[in-house]
């Protein structure tokens, strides 16, 4: 028993053990990482030897940006931020309620006489809904 178990610590010893190694084996080195570092130092800004990719940064100035959205502004072409329009002209269809708060107020309250609408903070007793 004591022969298996030594067996099996050494097994899973040699198993942790080599997993270190081959870890290891396929990074970089520290001498290769450092190198890394002192030719990215080297090199001017934006020219990193690990950056890669296409460059997403725009051509045009600000300057020029502002132009020609302040001349498609003036003709027409687009609309200004946060206007609601559609490219026709025409509004988008108005969500908001076509009564005034009076009269919705009104209303309520005279649901609430009639039986129609429970009033605010009462909870539903059998008394008041055997009334209905």
């Amino acid at each position: 028993m004591k022969t298996k178990l030594a067996l099996g610590a050494v097994a899973a010893a040699i198993a942790v053990f080599s997993q270190g190694a081959f870890a290891q084996a396929s990074s970089p080195t520290r001498a290769e990482v450092k190198a890394q570092a002192r030719t990215a130092v080297k090199a001017p800004a934006g020219e990193a030897p690990m950056a890669s990719g296409p460059s997403t940064s725009s051509n045009t100035t600000r300057a020029e940006r502002k132009a020609t959205t302040k001349a498609s502004l003036k003709s027409g072409d687009s609309q200004p931020m946060g206007d609601a329009s559609n490219k026709e002209g025409k509004t988008a269809p108005s969500t908001a309620s076509t009564t005034t708060r009076a009269e919705r107020k009104a209303t309520t309250k005279d649901a609430i006489k009639a039986g129609d609408v429970q009033p605010k903070g009462e909870a539903t007793t059998a008394a008041s809904s055997a009334k209905k």
